[in-house]
């Protein structure tokens, strides 16, 4: 496997994106980025066609729907080298500024703020980084110590590192312009928690059988307990068919509940028990929570929301969703159970970017 160091690979994520943009650009542009369009949008422009097989033609919409999880996920990796490159170029640009200040070189500002400041990695800590990661180990502890004490040593140098470029910032001030990129995904007349005028709206696409769409949970609840009426929730269906036989049926019970205006409680009801989810549980759920049983009974058996729930999934399909839990921050793509720090981060830039209008 080729291997390169941080200052080769810079260049080369960064040549890669620009490589990839470029190559982004010129297939959107091709129908208007249909991507950031919902199916059956009417004021989309008029498709393009790229090709014409016997007498059918086909369309770059077509193409682009195709491909669509593959546009985010290159969109996305783009942003994350160019975001990697620009905090590596502020960086630099920040330390130099700062050695030319003191009248130093680089590599003596290093040395005095960050090689100096590294303490020694004691045995203790070793030791317990061994053990914590001894079902991973593939050697003796005496075989791999100077390793470890190698990896701690760079950990505890990037830190000091970091900080350093954290105070250099506030001393010398720093602005980024560089833009996540967005997809437009509907938010109106779903379940959804939160104002409407919220300047952060979160959509999530989820699966009632998913554990990973379980695990996100707890950061999300912590995220609408934090922010509060800044930020807004909304909830569309992706049941994941081909895995979780259960999926379409509870998705289908959540709407059968949020049409009596229980949405949110049986939404927990059933990430509560996700090995319950039978049609015959199901029922069982809506009767403990006081719904009018006939109505949710018949709405269930007679599939009253199976095409609302196709459209979701086919909603989230033209936005590049392959799997659950999948959310949308204002528009910007977040992929699996993140953590709650990974969106809290999201949201206060996007609470930042709203108070900079």
């Amino acid at each position: 496997m080729l291997s390169l160091n941080r200052q080769q690979l810079v260049p080369w994520a960064l040549f890669l994106g620009i490589f990839v943009c470029a190559l982004i650009i010129a297939f959107w542009g091709l129908a208007g980025d249909p991507v950031l369009a919902e199916k059956g949008d009417d004021s989309a422009p008029a498709a393009e066609i790229l090709a014409r097989v016997g007498e059918t033609e086909i369309t770059a919409r077509e193409v682009e729907e195709r491909v669509a999880a593959e546009m985010v996920r290159i969109a996305s990796q783009r942003y994350q080298a160019l975001q990697q490159g620009l905090n590596n170029a502020v960086s630099d640009r920040l330390i130099e500024l700062e050695a030319a200040a003191r009248d130093m070189t680089v590599e003596e500002l290093i040395e005095v703020e960050v090689d100096a400041n590294v303490a020694e990695i004691s045995q203790a800590e070793v030791d317990a980084f061994y053990e914590g990661r001894k079902d991973q180990m593939r050697a003796p502890k005496e075989q791999v110590a100077e390793q470890i004490k190698k990896y701690l040593r760079q950990q505890r140098s990037s830190k000091l590192r970091q900080t350093m470029i954290a105070t250099l910032e506030g001393k010398y001030g720093v602005e980024r312009y560089l833009l996540p990129p967005r997809i437009a995904v509907a938010s109106e007349g779903y379940p959804h928690k939160g104002p409407a005028d919220a300047p952060v709206t979160i959509v999530e696409f989820s699966d009632f059988e998913c554990p990973y769409c379980s695990r996100v949970l707890p950061s999300l609840d912590q995220v609408m307990e934090n922010y509060g009426d800044s930020v807004r929730l909304v909830f569309r269906q992706f049941p994941l068919n081909s895995i979780h036989p259960r999926a379409q049926k509870a998705a289908e019970a959540s709407l059968c509940a949020n049409d009596q205006g229980k949405f949110w409680e049986m939404h927990d009801a059933m990430f509560d028990e996700q090995k319950s989810l039978g049609v015959d549980q199901l029922k069982e759920k809506a009767a403990r929570l006081g719904l009018d049983t006939e109505q949710f009974n018949s709405c269930l058996d007679g599939d009253d929301f199976a095409p609302e729930v196709a459209a979701d999934v086919a909603a989230g399909a033209a936005a590049g969703v392959t799997g659950t839990p999948a959310m949308f921050l204002n528009g910007r793509f977040v992929n699996g159970a993140v953590p709650y720090e990974q969106l809290a981060e999201i949201v206060d830039e996007e609470l930042a970017r709203d108070r900079g209008k």
